[in-house]
This record gives structure tokens, C-alpha cells and sequence, in this order.
């Protein structure tokens, strides 16, 4: 099958950080599912992986972990789908990606496809979707209010991958104001498309932009990106006893500044289930399938930001390269295979 790989951790301006290659076809075993993938998305994990792990000598590390496609063979022990059905997953850490013709994957993780949506719409959603639900509702617990807070969450990145679900989330499920963050006119106005009620510039001064809304201090705070650049703004504009999530990879954060004001601190890795195996695996595939029930009902939309056309080393070096720069709005998605 074709696929997508590397043998060494390279910069990505390196033809070789990404190659076209060949690979056996994987068989499904146990709760597994054999996927045709028709589309795949990016998301930053897919550039920390590459940078970081090294594959076994000799051998090929495929990345890639948003995918829509079909079933096209099933384990034994597979009961929630069969061949023919149209899916969408987020896959798990610990396993070849989905940067390939042909996947395995755990049943437990994967959701039936929007049926409104395309596969490569389809596929800008399952990652992004889950970070944003499990930070929200399990993490964050946003329904429950912070005493004396302003009824209010502040997402910091929210043009964003993971912003951009989140925002939508919080607006259709919740009555929180929602408030993101974005510092250009183009991902300020993506993010108020998506349902942002207020929309402050994180390159200002971040206590002082939300401050001047006038709503008072928000209770809970998503932060995607650059949490150690703006932890010290987040502890000066939260409420007392509020809650901080994050789910970015700061080298150093210093928590005792959370301590003055009894703040909780709460980290997101929606490859935890997968990778622990943990009793309650299955919640991520229920998620998918609600998810893919909002987006049919009309109340949550595609992220598709950029499509990079078929799923090629040339195009996900093009990707990868994005999303390293900064600059990316919502996601990017490859479809096909050339």
C-alpha cells in the first residue's frame, strides 16, 4: 500500500523528512478495523512526533492520526461496525498513522462519519473535536460555575485546530459567554464565524483586552497555545478558584503563581484513553458519534481551513511547514492518493 514515512527526524524544508514509500497491508485482529482512508488532517502532534521520535533502524515511522474512510475489513471481536461504513477516528499515539491507504484501528475509538460532511471535511474534526470536549466537559467542567466568576470561558488560541471546535462547542452547548483569543484580522474574523461572542488580541495586553469587555473575570480558561507566554496574564485576569486547562507543551510552567488565588490546573491528551487502554476507552468513539449528530443537526460545522489536495510526502511537507510557521487557521486537510 502507499503511505507516507521517514527513516530520521529531520527539519521539514528536508526532502527526506517526509517520503512516498510502500508498505505491507496491515490485517485487522481482535477489536481492530481495517480502514480505506480517502482523508487525512494535520495537527501539531503530527510536526512534535516527526521532530522527536526516531523510528527502529531500518524501519519507516508513519504519522497521521485524523482520518475519514471506509471499513474495509473488520477483527473478530469487532461489533460496532462492519465493511461499508463510512467512519471518522482520531487513532492512537502509540500505532502507525494514518498517513496510509489502508489503517488499523480500535474499534472503541472511532465514530460514524457526519453524513452532511465529505471525507475530507470529515476528517478536519475527530482530533480537534475530542481535545475540545474532554477539556471542556471532563477537564474543565464548565457547567459548573466558579463562585462570583462572570459566566464566561476564555479559549487563548481560538483559530486555532482545537480553538476553533472549542469555540463551537461552548457556544451550542453551553450559556457561557465565549470568549477567544486571535492576533490578525483574518483568524479574528474566523473565529467570530464560529461563534465567538467576544474576541481579544493575545499579542496586546491580554488581563487588560478582557478586562475592558466588562464582563468581569471569567471563571475557566482554555489555553491551546503558548501557555507559559501568557500564564502570568491568565492568573491576573481569572477568577478566584477558577480553572486552568491546557494542552500545549510549555518546556517550564511555573504553577505557584495559580496558588494566591486556589486555581486548579488541569491538562488534556486525548491519546490518554488509547494509550492506557483505560475502562472507559469506548466514551471517545460515543463522543465521535455525538459529534457527528451536532454536525448533521447544523449546529456544528467543519474546521476545514485549507485543503493541500492528495495525501503526498510533497503536500504533508507542506503542511507540516504551516502549521511549524504559526500561521494555520482551523485545519488542513489532504485527500486521495495521487
Amino acid at each position: 500500500m502507499r503511505a507516507v514515512g521517514y527513516q530520521t527526524s529531520l527539519p521539514i524544508e528536508d526532502e527526506a523528512a517526509l517520503q512516498d514509500i510502500t508498505l505491507p497491508r496491515p490485517e485487522p485482529t481482535g477489536r481492530d478495523l481495517l480502514v480505506e482512508v480517502r482523508a487525512v488532517s494535520v495537527n501539531p502532534v503530527d510536526t512534535k512526533v516527526r521532530r522527536r521520535a526516531v523510528p527502529e533502524a531500518g524501519g519507516w515511522k508513519v504519522l497521521g492520526w485524523d482520518a475519514a474512510g471506509v471499513v474495509v475489513a473488520a477483527g473478530p471481536e469487532a461489533t460496532r461496525f462492519r465493511p461499508g461504513d463510512a467512519v471518522y477516528y482520531a487513532g492512537a499515539l502509540e500505532r502507525p498513522g494514518t498517513n496510509a491507504e489502508f489503517h488499523l484501528v480500535d474499534e472503541r475509538i472511532v465514530g460514524r462519519k457526519p453524513a452532511s460532511l465529505s471525507f475530507a471535511e470529515a476528517a478536519a474534526l475527530p482530533l480537534t473535536a475530542i481535545t475540545a470536549w474532554e477539556t471542556l466537559f471532563d477537564r474543565l467542567d464548565v457547567r459548573k460555575p466558579v463562585p462570583g466568576a462572570a459566566n464566561a470561558v476564555l479559549i487563548v488560541g481560538g483559530a486555532g485546530g482545537v480553538g476553533s471546535i472549542a469555540t463551537q462547542l461552548a457556544r451550542q452547548l453551553t450559556d457561557l459567554t465565549v470568549i477567544t483569543t486571535a492576533s490578525r484580522p483574518e483568524t479574528q474574523a474566523w473565529s467570530r464565524e464560529l461563534g465567538a461572542h467576544h474576541v481579544v488580541d493575545h499579542g496586546a495586553s491580554l488581563a487588560r483586552e478582557v478586562a475592558d469587555l466588562g464582563l468581569g473575570a471569567p471563571g475557566v480558561v482554555f489555553s491551546t497555545t503558548h501557555t507559559d507566554q501568557h500564564l502570568a496574564a491568565i492568573v491576573d485576569l481569572i477568577a478566584p478558584q477558577g480553572r486552568l486547562a491546557l494542552i500545549d507543551d510549555p518546556a517550564t510552567l511555573d504553577v505557584s503563581l495559580l496558588k494566591r488565588k486556589s486555581l486548579s490546573l488541569h491538562w488534556e491528551l486525548m491519546f490518554t484513553r488509547s494509550l492506557f487502554g483505560t475502562v472507559d476507552i469506548g466514551a471517545q468513539g460515543e463522543l465521535l458519534d455525538e459529534v457527528a449528530r451536532l454536525v448533521e443537526a447544523g449546529r456544528l460545522r467543519t474546521t476545514l481551513a485549507d485543503h493541500f489536495g492528495p495525501i503526498t510526502a510533497a503536500n504533508l511537507r507542506r503542511a507540516h511547514a504551516l502549521l511549524e510557521s504559526g500561521r494555520a487557521k482551523g485545519k488542513i486537510v489532504l485527500e486521495g492518493f495521487a
